[in-house]
C-alpha cells in the first residue's frame, strides 16, 4: 500500500498531535482546518510504497495569504470518500473521514 505524507519547507510535517492540519491516507490530501500566519511556506506531497521501498515527490506548492481578507469562494460542503461497504473484524478498529469544508 501507500502511505502519503507532507513536506513543509523541507522539514517532515509531524501531524499526529495537530488538530488544525490533517493527511488523508485514503486520498493523501492534506487538510488545514483554520490558516495562520505561520503556515505560510512551500508544501510538498511525498508518496512512500513499502512494497517498491521507494518515496516520490511532487512538486512543491506555495502557501500564502490574502491581505485583502477574502476568502476563497468555497460553499459549505460535506466531503464523504466513505466506500460502499467496509468490512471489519470484530474488535478491530476502523477509520472513516469525513471533512466540513466551507467559510
Amino acid at each position: 500500500g501507500l502511505s502519503y505524507s507532507w513536506i513543509f519547507n523541507n522539514n517532515t510535517l509531524y501531524l499526529q498531535e495537530d488538530s488544525r492540519r490533517f493527511v488523508s491516507q485514503e486520498t493523501g490530501n492534506l487538510y488545514l482546518a483554520k490558516v495562520e500566519p505561520w503556515d505560510v511556506g512551500n508544501y510538498t506531497c511525498a508518496v512512500s510504497s513499502a512494497g517498491a521501498q521507494r518515496q516520490v515527490w511532487g512538486p512543491p506548492t506555495a502557501l500564502t495569504l490574502r491581505s485583502d481578507g477574502v476568502m476563497g469562494e468555497y460553499e459549505p460542503k460535506i466531503e464523504v470518500r466513505f466506500p460502499e461497504t467496509t468490512h471489519a473484524a470484530k474488535g478491530s478498529s476502523v477509520r472513516l473521514e469525513c471533512f466540513a469544508l466551507g467559510k
